[in-house]
């Protein structure tokens, strides 16, 4: 029924459809443990300073080091095997961080390192194979009922993660995490890799003056993702929920859970906005109120307040992600080197993300824990109006 309805479909549902089962198990194998992490590390008993210190290394690492290995290697290989590969190398990342109470910082090292070489490949073949194989007629569609499946997985894995770490501990999930994801790979290798393998990585010719706005709003993506996916839980480990014991892992996972519901229902209805040649107002207002989240946050003094910032937090990023990602893709198609275009995007979005971590660093320095981490809030929801300035030619 839906073939004969998608006739102009230039690939089977069936791809579309794996790649849709492989994220969700690559989000479960992610989230179980993932989201604990810096948290993970601050109630093992390193300082916040050097938390930030290590993800402002680890970015930076994954812009200027990674990013350019992974997209060789996806244009030899294809983005599918490319995926296989980045969840193989997952493994001993999350079996490393299960060791870091009883081995320290060479467990923290093989973390970082497997870590950061899995998301880099895995996040570089990602956005190759959906961009590839996506339909241009239906893609806000296509990226919202993506959304849902991840953000259902999101939703669920927390839950389990932390309820796991309250009973069994939290190198548990660790493991657990490793096996998951290491499965993720499996349902992409039915079908043949959707771009041509062999590839050489090359940005000759590449079209600099149309898409380099597009680029520079990606630094701030990445501010607004170390922002929200590791300071946020910093922040309220230790200023809002402090003298927690392993309880703080089942009160984070339960506070990412609540917004699934609104997750849901606004993934639909923006696939169902972008669709409709709206996704350029949809962007501009959702970077406007990411603004207003961020600012918001230092305010969060208890569990209501801080469901509240969530569930605003997720119609805002799901309103840029979604519309700023069919962008992305629309740019990839044009620009006549996808591969060589999501490279920079990767690159950009780590430099980010490093430089948020930088800049929460001196905010924490300069005024102290207490103060520097509200102010860094304060600072990030300027930073991210950066993410509007994008000039996409599929919302002129």
């Amino acid at each position: 029924m839906l073939r004969r309805r998608h006739f102009w479909r230039d690939v089977s549902f069936s791809e579309i459809g794996e790649l849709y089962v492989s994220r969700v198990l690559r989000m479960v194998g992610i989230y179980l443990a993932a989201g604990f992490a810096s948290v993970y590390l601050y109630k093992t008993g390193y300082s916040i300073e050097f938390i930030l210190i290590y993800w402002a290394i680890f970015y930076f690492f994954k812009a200027f080091v990674l990013a350019y290995l992974s997209a060789k290697l996806a244009s030899r290989i294809g983005p599918k095997h490319g995926i296989l590969i980045s969840n193989i190398i997952y493994i001993p990342s999350m079996i490393a961080l299960g060791f870091v109470p009883s081995v320290g910082m060479g467990a923290i090292i093989v973390w970082g390192i497997f870590m950061s070489a899995s998301s880099t490949l895995y996040d570089m073949c990602y956005m190759i194979d959906f961009s590839k194989i996506k339909n241009d007629k239906n893609a806000g569609k296509e990226i919202g009922f993506m959304n849902i499946f991840e953000k259902l997985a999101i939703g669920i894995s927390p839950v389990v993660g932390g309820t796991i770490a309250l009973f069994f501990g939290p190198q548990v999930i660790m493991w657990l995490a490793a096996v998951v994801a290491a499965a993720s790979a499996m349902p992409l290798l039915k079908t043949s890799e959707p771009i041509t393998i062999g590839q050489k990585l090359s940005l000759s010719g590449f079209p600099w003056r149309t898409i380099y706005r597009n680029l520079i709003a990606e630094v701030g993506v990445g501010f607004d993702v170390v922002a929200t996916a590791s300071i946020w839980g910093l922040f309220l480990v230790s200023v809002v929920f402090t003298g927690s014991g392993n309880e703080i892992y089942v009160k984070l996972g339960m506070l990412s859970s609540v917004t699934v519901a609104t997750a849901v229902v606004i993934s639909y209805v923006y696939g169902k906005v972008i669709d409709r040649e709206k996704g350029k107002f949809l962007l501009r207002y959702s970077v406007i109120l990411n603004g207003f989240v961020h600012a918001s946050r230092p305010f969060a003094g208890g569990i209501m307040s801080v469901i509240y910032t969530n569930i605003a937090n997720e119609i805002a990023t799901t309103g840029i992600s979604m519309s700023f990602m069919r962008g992305r893709f629309d740019t990839a198609d044009v620009s006549g080197n996808r591969v060589g275009y999501l490279y920079l995007v990767e690159i950009l979005v780590n430099f980010g993300a490093g430089l948020g971590a930088l800049a929460c660093l001196a905010c924490v320095n300069i005024f102290g824990l207490q103060s520097g981490l509200p102010i860094f809030f304060f600072v990030t929801a300027v930073f991210v109006q950066l993410v509007g300035t994008s000039k996409f030619r599929i919302y002129r």
